[in-house]
């Protein structure tokens, strides 16, 4: 790729005066540099490869009647699971509350670092995550599913309406999982990625979220961590320059 790279920068700096073109970058590719990118970039070829593939299905697609319930294959993979949670309420009651004491977890942890421990990156996060959440949620409100098997004791408690684009319960597992990778805490990490693995399959199988809410979760988890952390780089260069109260510092916390 490096080589591909190299010549395509030439072709552009080895023309007339300098500055410009002489010929398409593809054309200056050989058949070696083509066996170096598919041999040690596998992973962008496999993924255009897929762009090829996805684009054959979707414009091959029959489209889902409107009138019909959504196609998930989510659903499909944990059919056998919702059929043996409806016919055991208890079984759904005790799972739905250990999801909501691993919610508990979550939670209590990202407002740790931040009130302990001095570090808001997470906290920071989870509001960025739930305010975009909510405005998702509000924006595009999805039908609830057919087979759905809700639990007084299920997160948020009390049988409330949710929204369910996206999970909050994936993002917020993510956001600490991320962070927990920061500062070196692996096999927490480890614990808590395991238990949203689990989450998910249990909102699966409870119809509780669809198989998009939970992929775009984890997604929303990496991009608003990711957005944290630039904030925090931010609003440290501010404070280096002397513009006042900055919320990265933990002795502006207790002044």
């Amino acid at each position: 790729m490096e080589n591909v790279v190299k010549k395509t920068d030439d072709c552009y700096t080895n023309g007339n005066g300098g500055g410009g073109k002489s010929k398409a970058s593809f054309l200056t590719w050989t058949m070696r540099d083509v066996v170096y990118v598919a041999r040690y970039h596998w992973i962008p070829c496999f993924f255009a490869v897929g762009v090829l593939f996805f684009m054959g299905v979707e414009y091959t697609l029959q489209m889902v009647p409107a009138k019909s319930e959504p196609f998930d294959i989510g659903f499909v993979v944990t059919r056998s699971l919702n059929r043996v949670l409806a016919s055991s309420p208890d079984l759904n009651t005790l799972l739905a509350a250990l999801n909501t004491v691993f919610v508990a977890m979550q939670t209590t942890y990202i407002v740790w670092t931040w009130l302990m421990e001095g570090r808001p990156r997470a906290t920071i996060s989870a509001c960025f995550m739930f305010t975009c959440r909510g405005i998702l949620g509000y924006s595009t409100q999805l039908p609830l599913p057919q087979d759905f098997l809700g639990s007084g004791v299920d997160f948020p408690v009390g049988n409330v309406s949710f929204f369910l684009f996206f999970s909050g319960h994936v993002a917020g597992s993510m956001i600490a999982s991320l962070d927990m990778r920061r500062m070196q805490r692996l096999r927490l990490a480890m614990l808590f990625d395991i238990l949203n693995v689990l989450q998910s399959i249990r909102l699966l199988g409870t119809r509780g979220h669809y198989t998009i809410d939970l992929a775009v979760g984890v997604g929303a988890g990496i991009l608003f961590d990711s957005l944290a952390g630039k904030y925090e780089e931010m609003m440290s260069k501010r404070q280096n320059l002397g513009n006042g109260f900055s919320l990265i510092s933990k002795d502006s916390l207790l002044n």
